[in-house]
């Protein structure tokens, strides 16, 4: 009994690691997209959007800016039962390298609130975590990005934490598993099979962070609907090397207070 609970550990780590590829080689990437022209670094980062383009005036003069450090004891709860979140299976998916970060485009899913209903668009990820719970901040954070018929947009974000284990939310070992595939920034591949019940479970049974603020990448348009759960998903260390080693830096800055000038502009007026 002694020599099995030893390796018990062991086959776990070994099995989750088995989940990120089914060769040595990485397969060829099926096709090419289109590479986002911002992105994290030098002039190309979040301090010089605006400059980008000047359609992204809100993201150096809005004041409702994503994503905050989220202060547990000030931040609204979603009530009990207010949001339902429900993403079909889906037998695969289309995975992009835009450059700026990793989505995969899926549009079978919903979303209902007290404000109504949206449909999904894609899910995305950034490294580190864009928002900080309490000004911890945490390895690796998931978007599901969702928009209604009058183009209002709502988010759904998880943080995760490296599990102590070596275990991984088994959808995103699923959307992991060709990561190498897509190295190259402006190419995709297929996802394996997807499935949404542990993370809709997860959600479900955990408190729900909820917030008014905007879109953490260009053009940075506010009145965007978030809801983040309260507790982090689990991410193998294998896993979250594979996506950091692809993904590098793609974290927009911590933003000013809900309400507060744009930091970007209370720089400047110090600069004058």
């Amino acid at each position: 009994m002694k020599v099995t609970a030893a390796i018990l550990p062991l086959l776990t780590v070994v099995s989750a690691s088995c989940l990120h590829g089914t060769s040595l080689l990485p397969r060829a990437a099926d096709g090419i997209v289109d590479i986002n022209s911002f992105n994290y670094t030098n002039t190309g980062g979040p301090l010089t959007w605006y400059g980008l383009d000047k359609k992204n005036s809100a993201c150096s003069t809005g004041k409702h800016q994503s994503p905050i450090d989220i202060v547990t004891e000030e931040i609204d709860y979603a009530s009990a039962n207010s949001v339902h979140f429900h993403i079909p299976s889906a037998d695969n998916a289309k995975f992009e390298n835009l450059g700026s970060g990793l989505e995969v485009v899926l549009t079978n899913g919903t979303l209902v609130t007290k404000s109504g209903s949206y449909k999904l668009a894609q899910f995305h990820f950034h490294t580190p975590s864009e928002h900080r719970i309490n000004e911890e901040y945490y390895p690796m954070e998931a978007h599901f990005v969702f928009e209604n018929t009058a183009g209002s947009i709502a988010v759904v974000a998880f943080v995760f934490e490296l599990s102590q284990f070596g275990y991984s939310t088994p959808l995103f070992d699923s959307v992991f598993a060709h990561i190498d595939d897509i190295a190259t920034p402006g190419t995709y591949t297929k996802t394996n099979s997807l499935d949404f019940t542990g993370i809709t479970r997860h959600l479900n049974s955990h408190g729900i962070y909820q917030y008014t603020g905007s879109l953490t990448t260009p053009p940075c348009s506010e009145d965007v609907a978030w809801y983040i759960s309260t507790a982090p998903l689990p991410l193998n260390v294998q896993s979250y090397n594979a996506v950091k080693h692809v993904l590098k830096f793609n974290a927009r800055y911590t933003q000013n207070a809900l309400g507060q000038d744009n930091l970007l502009e209370v720089a400047t007026s110090e600069l004058k």
